[in-house]
């Protein structure tokens, strides 16, 4: 089409603005060709088009505290805001997501039906499991039938 909807489709993918966007002398007429997000894929991966890199400004201070922090250094209990409680919120989300996940994928395959999925969801939410295995595990046990193959795959989604 044109080389501007090859410069916003780029900025899109790349997650960055049109002006940083750059497209190589060489790869000029395959950007103007290029009509679908797959062609801007392509000569992303090409190296045809590509973003400027960010310009950043960082202070020394703030090189030295980004070295300390590196180290393990202010990170004591001083640093610390919020109760113990809330900096606890941040685990319960990403172990709730992932049971979640499973749960869906199960529902998704059909080897659950949806009065399981919904009675599982419920006890998810109700905190009854520690991790994906044991959710799993319990899945099992109420006579759902999820091959050893499939297990070691959902316990990593």
């Amino acid at each position: 089409m044109t080389i501007k909807l090859t410069k916003r489709i780029a900025a899109d993918l790349l997650h960055r603005g049109e002006r940083s966007i750059r497209i190589k002398e060489k790869g000029l007429e395959d950007a103007d060709k290029a009509i679908t997000r797959e062609d801007v894929r392509k000569l992303i991966s090409d190296g045809n088009v590509y973003a400027v890199a960010e310009k950043r400004n960082v202070s020394t201070y703030g090189k030295l505290l980004k070295k300390k922090r590196a180290q393990g250094r202010r990170r004591g209990s001083g640093r610390k805001r919020g109760t113990v409680n809330a900096r606890k919120s941040v685990e319960y989300k990403k172990k709730i997501r992932g049971q979640r996940r499973v749960l869906l994928s199960l529902k998704k395959d059909s080897t659950i039906n949806n009065e399981l999925f919904k009675e599982f969801y419920k006890l998810v939410r109700g905190g009854s499991f520690a991790s994906k295995a044991s959710l799993l595990g319990h899945i099992r046990s109420k006579g759902v039938s999820i091959t050893d193959e499939k297990f070691q795959k959902l316990k990593h989604i």
